[in-house]
Parts: C-alpha cells; sequence; structure tokens
C-alpha cells in the first residue's frame, strides 16, 4: 500500500473541505487511491462542511471561562436550536471559551488555528469545526468572543445557554454576580451615560423629534396654539436624558430592589464596576423565517401546472 503523505491528505481536504484525519482515515480505506477516498467521504459525510457553509447560523449556545481575573465570553452560533442542546457541540464551544482564556488570540481567525481535539477531530478548532459540522451535518461558526486580564476580578452569569454576561469590578463578589444578572435580564447597552454610543443618542434625538413634530401638527388640527421651537426642543432633550439612563448600567433600577439604582447599591456594597459583557445568541443576525402555508401552497400551486 502507497504511503499516507501529508500532502495527499492535504490534497483530499482541499478537494472536499472534509476534517484532515477523516481523510486520512479515507486515504488508508481506499488504499492511497484519491478518488476511491473522496468517494468514501462523500458517502460518509456528503460534503457536509462544504455544502454547509452558505446556511444562516442564528442559533447557538453562550459560553463563559473565568478563572481569578482571566476569562472570557464567546458565542457559536448554529442552524437549528436542536443543535444548540448537542452534547459535542456544546462541548465545542466550552473549549472555544477555555482557550480564548488561556491563549489570548487575536481574531476569530487565530482563535481557529489553535490546538484542539476532540471526538476523533483535530489538530486544530478549525478541524474540529468543520469535522463536527460533517458529523452533526449542519453548519456552525465562531461569531465572537471578548477576553478579560488582569484588569479586576470577574463575575459571570449564564442564563441557560442563550445570553452570557462577564462584569469586571472590584469589591463585593455577590454584588457583581448580581449585576450580572441585572445586566441579562435589563440590557444596559452602556455602563454609563456618557459611555452610550453617539449613533444610538442620535437616533434616539431623531425619534423623539419626529415624535414631536407629530404632537405639534396634532394639537394645531385640533385648534390648540403650536408648541414654541424651544418647547419642543426641550421635550427632545427630555427623552433623551430619559433614554440615557435607561440603557445605562448604572442609572438603571435595580432589579432586585427598585427603590435604588444600580450605582447606589454598589455604592452601598462598597464595589466598583468597570465594564460588562453582554451577549445574546444571534442578537443582529437577520433569521430566515420559513411560512410552511405559504410553501405548501406553492407546491400545490406548482403540481396544478404541470
Amino acid at each position: 500500500m502507497p504511503a499516507i503523505t501529508a500532502s495527499l491528505v492535504a490534497e483530499l481536504r482541499a478537494k472536499t473541505d472534509a476534517p484532515m484525519m477523516e481523510c486520512k482515515k479515507a486515504l488508508t480505506e481506499a488504499e492511497g487511491d484519491l478518488g476511491r477516498a473522496e468517494e468514501i467521504l462523500r458517502v460518509k459525510l456528503g460534503n457536509k462542511a462544504g455544502k454547509a457553509a452558505s446556511r444562516v447560523t442564528a442559533e447557538g449556545v453562550i459560553s463563559a471561562s473565568v478563572n481569578g481575573t482571566t476569562g472570557a465570553l464567546i458565542e457559536v452560533n448554529c442552524e437549528t436550536d436542536f443543535v444548540s442542546k448537542n452534547e459535542s457541540f456544546l462541548g465545542f464551544v466550552k473549549s472555544c471559551a477555555d482557550l480564548v482564556a488561556a491563549h489570548n488570540p487575536a481574531d476569530v481567525a487565530a482563535l481557529s488555528a489553535l490546538p484542539l481535539a476532540q471526538d476523533g477531530f483535530g489538530p486544530t478548532v478549525e478541524d474540529v469545526r468543520k469535522g463536527l459540522i460533517g458529523k452533526i451535518g449542519e453548519n456552525m461558526a465562531i461569531r465572537r468572543f471578548q477576553r478579560y486580564a488582569g484588569g479586576g476580578q470577574l463575575a459571570s452569569y449564564l442564563h441557560g445557554t442563550r445570553i452570557g454576561v462577564v462584569v469586571e469590578y472590584t469589591g463585593d463578589e455577590v454584588a457583581a454576580k448580581d449585576v450580572a444578572m441585572h445586566v441579562a435580564a435589563m440590557k444596559p447597552k452602556a455602563l454609563a451615560t456618557s459611555d452610550v454610543p453617539a449613533e444610538l443618542i442620535e437616533i434616539e434625538r431623531r425619534v423623539a423629534a419626529e415624535k414631536a413634530a407629530e404632537d405639534s401638527a396634532a394639537a394645531v388640527a385640533a385648534g390648540k396654539p403650536a408648541q414654541s421651537a424651544e418647547i419642543v426642543a426641550k421635550r427632545v432633550d427630555g427623552s433623551v436624558q430619559k433614554f440615557l439612563k435607561e440603557v445605562s448600567l448604572l442609572n438603571q433600577t435595580f432589579v432586585k430592589n427598585d427603590k435604588q439604582t444600580v450605582e447606589q447599591m454598589l455604592k452601598e456594597k462598597a464595589t466598583k464596576v468597570a465594564g460588562f459583557t453582554l451577549y445574546v445568541v444571534g442578537e443582529g443576525i437577520e433569521k430566515k423565517v420559513d411560512d410552511f402555508a405559504a410553501e405548501v401552497a406553492a407546491q400545490v400551486a406548482a403540481a396544478k401546472g404541470q
């Protein structure tokens, strides 16, 4: 039997997009015959990794890895909620979180190149990802991660596998964990009002201005005097200030005590929060919504037209 060289394995992998170890196994079974090995992979995996690469991954899992002052939060997506409960997929996501915390990769590409072996796949994170795509039959993608190291204590909270929070703090651990739970529930956009992104403020200002203009027009139509430009401007500013308080963590009403803000609770506990990361699975990803009734109707209409 001819030797199964690394170049031969690489050539088969390039042609099929199958995991490296699966390519080696197929070549061994085919006694080095590249064409036969490709056929073996097509039977075994059906080129699932290659075909799945273009499908939307709007489901998935959030996982955290915290060890002292070092930690990470990561989101890995898949196509269906069913796969997000798969033990192999969950294990892969947790391993990725641990690798981010331990090795500080610069981006997803750097993380994908780190060593990892799981379920017989490897030797890199990317090899495991592709291997699991072939094994499970769904696309999966590492979307994003955030790492913390050395800046302060860390508290994490996972609400199931769909919402994850890491809070960086100094002070009381219980208070910090309460803040992490609060973030998961109230989903603030920033730590303080001064940290709210300018684009969000501009959107809120436009909405408030349009609402004020509509109200003024309605008043005129009802025979009432139009509001002055000064009053309209004050209304708009008031709406923006209200928005800033609603979306900044420190100004939000604490979920465990509606008589105080998060900032007041933290002061009471001699605790300071330096920052936080909140991930919600699929946030910002456009999901494909299947209309089953419309699909059936279309199939019936097509059948009638034959």
